[in-house]
């Protein structure tokens, strides 16, 4: 229930283990255009506040890329010839296409999560490495780099004083399990969590949606959502009836925003709609 009481020089680029978060292009940002929303307007409609978690509370972009420097470090004869920009992008490229198809039904979670290496080991030609301890060592480092998008914390806190909030996110459940036991502010907070994976699809497939709402016990044009994937949060919340606080980081990059979404690049412009 809600609480109304009150360094590594690694450049960080945005990414995700979750592909429906891949929608955000890589173009350079450009200006964000604030006005399909009014502070007043939104203000007054909403009675509760869903978040995403990775890349919108918790920094996942930040704990990916320093999980795999740290693999990259510990295993140099593996991957030592690969800068970790070239590691990244190749685990992008093996990991993306399982994520779609984890998302899409087409193969279990334990495929995404036993063949990513493997198959990332085959692309740089080092096949005979040890695939499953480099895979746990990413996931023991992953976790060590979990920390708050810079303003997110204090943002969501000052949130949950007004309104209702939950937690509404993609990922695996124990991983996300773990994240929410690291930081327990976010629970404590929350009138409803809700990782997609319980209701048997994954953002932005409209029953996920439903769900939340169900168990908000809200309806869904009461309802604003705060996530950074324009495909998983923006459409998928969009479609829902939700209104929709798009966390865009790396800028707009000429998507297209309905009347019940807005777009927003700094927490204080996000307190200031509400």
């Amino acid at each position: 229930m809600s609480n109304r009481s009150a360094p590594l020089s690694i450049k960080n680029t945005p990414c995700s283990s979750d592909p429906s978060r891949d929608s955000r292009s890589s173009r350079s940002p450009r200006s964000i255009d604030f006005r399909p929303v009014s502070t007043s307007t939104l203000s007054n409609d909403i009675d509760f506040v869903f978040f995403d978690v990775d890349d919108t509370l918790l920094d996942h972009s930040h704990a990916e890329r320093h999980a795999l420097a740290d693999v990259r470090s510990r295993y140099l004869a593996v991957f030592g010839h690969l800068s970790v920009d070239e590691l990244q992008q190749t685990y992008h490229e093996i990991n993306r296409p399982l994520w779609e198809k984890y998302s899409s039904g087409e193969i279990e979670k334990e495929i995404v999560k036993h063949d990513r290496f493997p198959r990332l080991l085959n692309a740089i030609d080092a096949p005979h490495a040890d695939a499953a301890r480099i895979g746990s060592v990413y996931l023991q480092r992953y976790a060590e780099h979990w920390k708050y998008v810079d303003g997110a914390r204090d943002t969501y806190a000052e949130i949950a004083e007004r309104y209702r909030v939950g937690v509404l996110t993609n990922g695996f459940a124990e991983v996300q399990a773990q994240k929410l036991k690291k930081f327990p502010e976010i629970r404590d907070r929350a009138d409803v969590v809700l990782v997609s994976e319980e209701t048997g699809h994954m953002k932005p497939h409209p029953h996920v949606f439903e769900v939340a709402a169900e168990r908000a016990e809200v309806t869904p044009e009461r309802i604003l959502y705060v996530g950074d994937s324009w495909r998983s949060d923006v459409e998928g919340g969009s479609r829902a009836g939700w209104h929709v606080a798009w966390f865009a980081r790396s800028g707009v990059n000429g998507q297209e925003m309905n009347g019940r979404t807005f777009a927003f690049q700094d927490w204080s412009d996000l307190l200031s709609r509400l």
